[in-house]
């Protein structure tokens, strides 16, 4: 007998993987396929060949179909998912083959154009955004930018190999070009200025060549449980599954976890702690201003979403745990077990720059406060921890400052493999922290999620989002309150930390 249930593909940074739920979402099996970044490359230059995700794609449905063979499970896809790294630049001619590498959210090649569209635009173009590098593609790959009939994310990239339809989820659109609010399609006079500054660029590095508006490249958005397609023969043939299966809008990693986290509501925020740390807030109305710190997109409803994103996430703790003898198993205990103060430690975590707060130079992570009884391994690992903490509540800060609700944080990554770090974050942010059954499955669980919406969508079920994520927890949440006294320590440590960042552009001179 087949087991009806969704397929979840999420195109990582450095892997793909598929997972494959019963029709409660329960996981039962995936598989998993790893690829690599391009050889050779300058610093800060990060490219991909999507033939590689393809390949990634039928190995891990090779792996899925093993375990779930081993198992004696014979899967019915109901609906497939999709997420991927966001911010990237596919680009293809009129066929839909790649005219080049993909360049990735973390290549950092076109800084000045980011800068230049911020001002342009009037709106925050940060330099991974989609739009961004197309700017700098046309200036410094005129080759490629000449043969480009589309231009799209990885996840929108596999959806049309799957699919042969060019669209994508409102989330993932929204990190290609800013979306307007009140049409939720991308913005219609940002677009006219994006084309201005685009066509004079063009005359530089194209003479004599026009180039297509951004919106006849870009793909069409689509909101969750809307059409994404169906399954072509191609599709077929690479997923090893019939024709006609309906495909949800592909999103981007981050929307899809937000999905997963169960988050609709203003005032919710979804935290992931990983190499990475993102914090996502839903708005309850789109944000005033320019903030270094706060890049801006849209949940896979459609309801603005601000992100505090931080390339310095847990690294910096995973090394002094090393330093320690890296049993995570014997220092966490300690951690959990240590002073709100830290002993008075106070710690820098920026083994990378941290353009969102100003901090330009990496390899300046550092300990401060060492003495005979504060240099206790639980000390110096919480502390560091403290730092990644405390740079999401500066980034945070002017969301606060708007008036922004936040009513809760769903914790999420792999922070929530030891969850009593929850009354950490609690504390941190007087705010409470919840952890959902499963907080660690990643954005897989998202797009498949995102099947299940639109298997209900298609068959007349549902069509109310935040009605369809509250039906879907599954599993008792672990939850966190804060508590007064430890809230009052980490204000008094925060504002210490706030003084030691302030010094950094001083650390940046004595590294060089």
């Amino acid at each position: 007998m087949k087991t009806p249930g969704y397929l979840g593909i999420d195109a990582g940074t450095q892997g793909l993987s598929v997972i494959f739920t019963n029709t409660d979402l329960t996981i039962l099996a995936s598989g998993e396929e790893s690829y690599a970044m391009l050889p050779g490359l300058e610093p800060e230059c990060f490219e991909q060949q999507p033939a590689d995700w393809e390949a990634a794609l039928t190995a891990a449905m090779a792996d899925l179909r093993r375990k779930l063979t081993a198992m004696r499970v014979d899967m019915d896809v109901l609906a497939i998912g999709i997420s991927g790294q966001m911010h990237g630049e596919v680009l293809t001619d009129a066929t839909g083959e790649p005219v080049g590498p993909a360049r990735l959210w973390c290549d950092g090649r076109n800084e000045a154009e980011g800068h230049e569209l911020t001002e342009r635009l009037g709106t925050k173009c940060p330099k991974r955004m989609t739009a961004v590098r197309w700017l700098w593609t046309i200036r410094n790959r005129p080759d490629q930018a000449a043969r480009t009939a589309h231009l799209t994310t990885p996840a929108g990239w596999i959806a049309q190999r799957l699919t042969g339809d060019w669209t994508l989820g409102i989330g993932d659109a929204a990190g290609m070009f800013p979306i307007d609010q009140t049409t939720l399609d991308y913005d219609q006079s940002l677009l006219r200025d994006f084309d201005a500054l685009a066509n004079n660029a063009a005359a530089s590095s194209l003479p004599g060549t026009a180039l297509p508006s951004l919106m006849e490249l870009l793909p069409a958005v689509r909101k969750a449980g809307e059409d994404g397609g169906s399954l072509n023969a191609r599709g077929a043939e690479l997923l090893g599954l019939p024709q006609g299966v309906p495909v949800a809008p592909a999103e981007g990693d981050q929307p899809a976890a937000l999905a997963g986290s169960l988050i609709a509501a203003p005032g919710q925020v979804s935290m992931s702690f990983g190499t990475s740390v993102v914090a996502n807030s839903v708005g309850d109305r789109r944000f005033e201003g320019i903030s270094q710190a706060i890049d801006h997109f849209c949940a896979p409803d459609g309801r603005p979403i601000n992100m505090v994103c931080l390339r310095n996430g847990t690294t910096a703790m995973n090394m002094v745990v090393g330093m320690f003898g890296g049993d995570f198993a014997t220092i966490m205990p300690q951690v959990l077990a240590a002073a709100d103060d830290c002993g008075g430690l106070l710690a820098l975590p920026f083994m990378d720059d941290e353009p969102g707060l100003g901090v330009s130079r990496g390899g300046t992570a550092l300990v401060v406060g060492l003495n005979d009884t504060a240099a206790t391994p639980g000390n110096a690992v919480k502390a560091m921890l403290l730092a990644t903490i405390f740079n999401l509540k500066l980034g945070s800060q002017e969301l606060d400052r708007q008036g922004y609700p936040r009513t809760e944080i769903i914790l999420s990554g792999g922070l929530v493999k030891t969850p009593q770090l929850g009354q950490l974050v609690a504390d941190a942010f007087n705010t409470p922290v919840t952890i959902l059954a499963g907080g660690e499955e990643g954005t897989a669980w998202g797009a498949a999620l995102l099947a299940k919406f639109r298997d209900q969508t298609c068959g007349g079920q549902t069509t109310d989002w935040a009605g369809f994520l509250a039906g879907q927890q599954a599993g008792t949440p672990t939850q966190f309150r804060p508590s007064p006294a430890a809230v009052a320590t980490l204000d008094a440590v925060f504002h210490r930390y706030q003084r030691l960042v302030r010094l950094h552009h001083q650390l940046e001179s004595v590294a060089d």
